[in-house]
């Protein structure tokens, strides 16, 4: 995606992300929905930090995004994280809600899809987050497909997460995926993982077995013209999985508790994650911790092998 001149104008990049931008360095894009929307405080602060040293610990520079009084932001200072976890004011923000946010000198939290966007907007190739969104269970009646899906159909930018969120019709976000022509590949496994659980009972379209494997498609893709996305799924390490058999009653039992609350649209992914944490005793947030930072080391090999790559 060709960056219009005018946007440049909107960014402000954190020196260590210009320095590395300019230098060829390997750079991590990190969302900041999970921060502000995703975990509560102050695990949600400690995990954006933790998560930014993992990157930084693979030879990568974070660069954490957001839009602050109306700026895009690439890469935070320690106050700016902290407002993010802090200040209910701050809103999840997709890339619809973007101009408005901008023009009205708002606070927003990137969603994948607007992080992806902005990511893109200031040169950076590689985003690590937790889960995708996807096709929403009941997607026939409600029509509730996520933005995510359609910005990585449109957007070059390589996202590293743990699959598709759970809670997630995971067949047909893997449909909606190939008819848009996206790469779904799986990082060392043959089956598609489901956020929490390694598995999902459904085949990967498509595998890879290491990050300089993964780096390559990247740039084969780009280098052919081929503009959009790569959904690099990379599977909940074996010790921090809760497996489907044990989380699927709990989202089950998340998912009756949101229809009784007649919660629909932006609202519902928080409310679930957030509600399967209570059911589980913490256990959920635990293994959404766990594979944030596992696909930010991920995501630091990616980035690193393709910078050789260029």
């Amino acid at each position: 995606m060709q960056t219009p001149d005018s946007a440049r104008s909107y960014l402000d990049l954190h020196p260590e992300v210009a320095a590395a931008l300019a230098e060829g360095r390997p750079v991590v894009a990190l969302e900041s929905t999970i921060i502000s929307h995703g975990m509560p405080y102050p695990q949600n602060v400690e995990m954006a930090r933790s998560v930014e040293q993992v990157v930084r610990d693979g030879g990568a520079v974070p660069a954490t995004i957001a839009v602050l009084g109306g700026r895009l932001k690439v890469g935070l200072n320690a106050e700016e994280l902290e407002l993010l976890a802090t200040d209910k004011n701050v809103q999840k923000i997709s890339t619809r809600d973007l101009p408005v946010t901008v023009a009205l000198r708002q606070h927003g939290a990137t969603t994948v899809a607007s992080t992806m966007r902005i990511a893109a907007l200031a040169g950076i190739r590689v985003f690590a987050t937790g889960g995708t969104g996807g096709v929403h269970r009941g997607a026939g009646n409600t029509m509730d497909i996520s933005a995510d899906l359609l910005e990585l159909a449109r957007t070059d930018v390589c996202v590293v997460s743990a699959g598709v969120k759970s809670i997630l019709d995971i067949g047909l976000t893997l449909e909606v995926l190939e008819t848009q022509g996206v790469p779904a590949i799986t990082l060392g496994e043959e089956e598609f993982p489901a956020f929490y659980s390694r598995r999902s009972g459904f085949k990967s379209p498509l595998s890879v077995q290491t990050p300089a494997e993964a780096a390559r498609v990247l740039k084969a893709k780009w280098d052919l013209g081929l503009a959009g996305g790569v959904l690099l799924a990379n599977p909940v390490p074996h010790e921090s999985e809760l497996p489907a058999e044990e989380i699927n009653p709990h989202i089950e039992q998340a998912l009756r508790d949101m229809d009784a609350l007649g919660l629909t649209g932006k609202d519902t992914t928080p409310y679930l994650l957030g509600r399967i944490v209570e059911i589980t005793g913490g256990r959920s947030l635990d293994t959404n911790i766990a594979l944030v930072r596992h696909n930010a080391a991920a995501a630091a090999q990616v980035a690193a092998e393709y910078a050789r790559l260029r």
